[in-house]
């Protein structure tokens, strides 16, 4: 049985968005059981403050989705050596469409960072990483072809990354301060999930506010409201 939780609020709706943000879930990953209707109430009780529960469960498949770690198996050297080559063979036909655009392949603990520069290189970073991504996704699925275990493939261009991860930080720390203020929750527009978990990372230890992420990919969003 997955793991279930009770909730309280002056409605049921209420309780429930109380409950799945302390389980940082959606709504249909868990089964919804209400304890006590703002509809059931006594003559005797009417002038109580009103109060519902409801009993939120985790259904079992987002039980492991949410609170274990997904089995991971580390690649062989042979599957690392075998995702550089399907990289650097698919890189140099494409940088050949590509105007001086050149790229270097590194491997630093089995992983393999992509590096693309050249005068149009810019041009391939696309609208807020857009194009980017969608390569990267790409380049993944190149380099780990005929590998049994994923090694990850992380490309960059133009230090395009590190700047945008920068400038992610200090919007979560801008929109921190506008929370903390007026004590409205904010809803980011979709990211993708690299650039959800900076926000989440920065905010993480945050004595004023809390970060979770609704909807569904890939327009799924992350939320910044006050503890």
């Amino acid at each position: 049985m997955g793991k279930s939780i009770i909730s309280e609020g002056k409605t049921s709706t209420e309780a429930i968005e109380k409950g799945l943000k302390e389980l940082k879930c959606r709504k249909e990953d868990v089964d919804i059981k209400i304890i006590e209707n703002e509809d059931k109430r006594s003559f005797f009780s009417i002038l109580e403050p009103r109060v519902v529960k409801v009993e939120l469960t985790l259904k079992e498949s987002k039980e492991k989705e949410h609170f274990h770690e997904k089995e991971f198996k580390e690649p062989s050297d042979d599957e690392v050596n075998n995702c550089e080559e399907n990289l650097e063979k698919f890189l140099n036909d494409f940088s050949k469409t590509v105007n001086n655009l050149s790229f270097n392949c590194e491997i630093k603990d089995k992983n393999i960072y992509v590096e693309l520069s050249g005068e149009k290189a810019s041009e391939l970073i696309g609208y807020r990483g857009e194009t980017i991504n969608a390569m990267q996704t790409l380049l993944n699925a190149i380099g780990n072809r005929n590998n049994q275990n994923r090694v990850k493939v992380i490309l960059d261009i133009a230090n395009y990354k590190e700047k945008r991860e920068e400038t992610l930080r200090e919007l979560a720390r801008k929109l921190e301060k506008t929370v903390k203020r007026n004590g409205k929750k904010i809803i980011l527009e979709p990211m993708n999930s690299y650039e959800r978990k900076i926000i989440h990372t920065e905010l993480q230890d945050s004595k004023y506010v809390t970060t979770y992420s609704i909807g569904e990919e890939p327009r799924r969003k992350v939320v910044i409201d006050k503890k």
